[in-house]
């Protein structure tokens, strides 16, 4: 037991061990308040989004104590003599000079000036999309058949109404986007697209259809029990990751379009506009 100590003090395991069980804590005590707050929220959005944290929290503690419990195991292993021992063979002939083989002598580096031109001849300006200068054109639109699944029990009136919706990969929790924008970069996110609805009553059909470059990629369609007005979002995430490319999202009530927009995937344009 002495000597285990003595090992472990002389080597960073234990910080790590303190760091990830601290991290652990941390995260595990955010996921009992996102809990708490599943709990007692009167918003189902809110409750969905707290729902969602909550398991986020649970697996990133549980995979932290994991990786902790893992160090902790790894450290009480014996060590490994890793001593090097040689044998005197005898007889032994040496390697011919023939078989030795030269190592490949070095390229010229490139210098600064070179470097910078073809980094600036290589870049392909046509990817420096910007939305402005190439507004979103919607195209007419139908709701596809598979997303058109269920009967409305109630009516369109005057009074219902989808705001804009924004696009962000963070919302509040008041379902409020974190610095919303019509550009991302390519890659592994979750994509928010927030929106006010008023005028709106359980018993009504709504459906989303997410496209790209026109085509549909995913969708839903569902009988709506959110109430008459209030915040909402729907969230898109592919498994094989946001590429280059315009994403639309269109919002259906009853088989009517109500919203729709657009964004742009391009990692060029962020660059560019940053």
């Amino acid at each position: 037991m002495e000597e285990t100590i003595t090992a472990l003090s002389g080597t960073a395991t234990p910080w790590l061990l303190g760091i990830f069980f601290t991290l652990g804590s941390v995260v595990f005590f955010a996921a009992l308040k996102n809990w708490r707050e599943m709990k007692r929220s009167p918003y189902f959005f809110q409750r969905l989004q707290a729902g969602k944290r909550l398991q986020t929290y649970l697996s990133a503690s549980f995979v932290l104590f994991l990786v902790a419990m893992g160090i902790s195991a790894y450290s009480w292993q014996a060590p490994v003599d890793e001593t090097v021992r040689m044998a005197i063979l005898p007889n032994s002939k040496p390697v011919p000079q023939e078989e030795i083989v030269a190592l490949p002598e070095l390229i010229e580096s490139v210098d600064a000036e070179t470097a910078d031109s073809y980094a600036l001849e290589s870049l392909d300006t046509s990817q420096l999309i910007s939305v402005i200068d190439q507004p979103f054109v919607a195209p007419k639109l139908s709701l596809p058949s598979e997303y058109d699944q269920f009967e409305s029990e109630i009516d369109l009136s005057s009074d219902t109404n989808l705001g804009a919706l924004s696009f962000s990969t963070e919302v509040t929790d008041e379902y409020e986007a974190v610095s919303p924008r019509q550009i991302f970069a390519e890659g592994f996110y979750t994509l928010y697209a927030t929106f006010t609805y008023e005028g709106m009553a359980d018993g009504m059909v709504w459906a989303w259809v997410w496209r790209l470059d026109g085509d549909v990629l995913e969708g839903g369609n569902e009988e709506w029990v959110y109430g008459d007005e209030g915040p909402g979002y729907i969230f898109f995430a592919p498994e094989e990751g946001f590429e280059a490319g315009r994403y639309s999202l269109d919002v259906w009530v009853n088989g009517e379009l109500m919203a729709q927009s657009a964004v742009v995937m391009n990692s060029a344009s962020v660059s560019a506009n940053n």
